[in-house]
């Protein structure tokens, strides 16, 4: 990922008023952001932590999205669970679901899409290695590249379906 501005990242989100995108607290570290070996820039709101954000390249720009941390898998998983972006397991509460609300007519009634993502948002790390969970490193035998591809597709399938504005027309 190229490295971005706040200007940038204000002006990027699909899914939130302008005011909201004006008011939102950006990642206290984001000049120093390790850019290289970021697909998507996700960080947790430090004022507000069951809000989240979310800010990729794609289609030739950016697309921001707000997400919220859901109410129900706050508390820890007792199991291992696996991140459906970057398919990295986590033990206890190391992947949460967040949901984000739908563009246009459908966000404004309601609809919401929702994923489990690793709760620090550092999908990018985990898969090229940067980051490990407390599980440790897992053999896979995909190369770096593929786990990257693999974490892309994820997550523009998810942007795709918070895009998608299929509310029932109102009479």
């Amino acid at each position: 990922m190229n490295p971005i501005t706040e200007h940038d990242i204000r002006t990027s989100f699909i899914n939130c008023s302008k005011g909201e995108a004006r008011r939102l607290n950006l990642p206290r570290d984001l000049a120093a952001s390790p850019w290289p070996d970021l697909d998507f820039l996700g960080w947790r709101d430090p004022g507000a932590p069951e809000r989240a954000y979310l800010v990729a390249e794609r289609d030739g720009g950016l697309v921001g999205i707000a997400l919220r941390l859901s109410q129900d898998v706050r508390r820890s998983f007792t199991k291992s669970t696996l991140c459906s972006v970057c398919v990295t397991p986590h033990s206890g509460a190391g992947v949460a679901l967040f949901t984000a609300p739908r563009v246009g007519a459908a966000g404004r009634q309601g609809n919401t899409v929702g994923l489990y993502m690793c709760a620090d948002l550092a999908c990018s790390l985990y898969v090229r290695g940067r980051k490990q969970t407390e599980l440790g490193e897992r053999f896979e035998s995909l190369t770096v590249e593929e786990r990257v591809l693999r974490a892309v597709t994820n997550l523009d399938a998810f942007l795709d379906r918070v895009r998608e504005d299929n509310a029932a027309p109102t009479a």
